[in-house]
């Protein structure tokens, strides 16, 4: 199964990319899928992220289905 990752600010920024799709298995939580992302990101295993899917703000233990939109919303800082 596929799902879509839109990606944002820092991680669109580190990553040189919009959006990227990833294959799941079945049974596949949002948690699953940011701890095998975050490895690719400076930083990422201390980031704080946020989770939505399909434009709704979730919490890591949500399930995923195949296509999916996955958003990890990094902190904003603003001035």
């Amino acid at each position: 199964m596929k799902v879509r990752i839109p990606l944002f600010a820092y991680l669109k920024e580190a990553l040189g990319i919009k959006e990227e799709v990833m294959d799941i298995h079945k049974g596949t939580k949002v948690r699953d899928l940011w701890n095998r992302f975050k490895h690719r990101i400076p930083g990422g295993e201390n980031l704080r992220i946020l989770f939505a899917v399909n434009g709704e703000y979730v919490e890591e233990g949500r399930g995923l289905k195949k296509g999916d939109e996955v958003a990890f919303i990094p902190p904003v800082s603003g001035g």
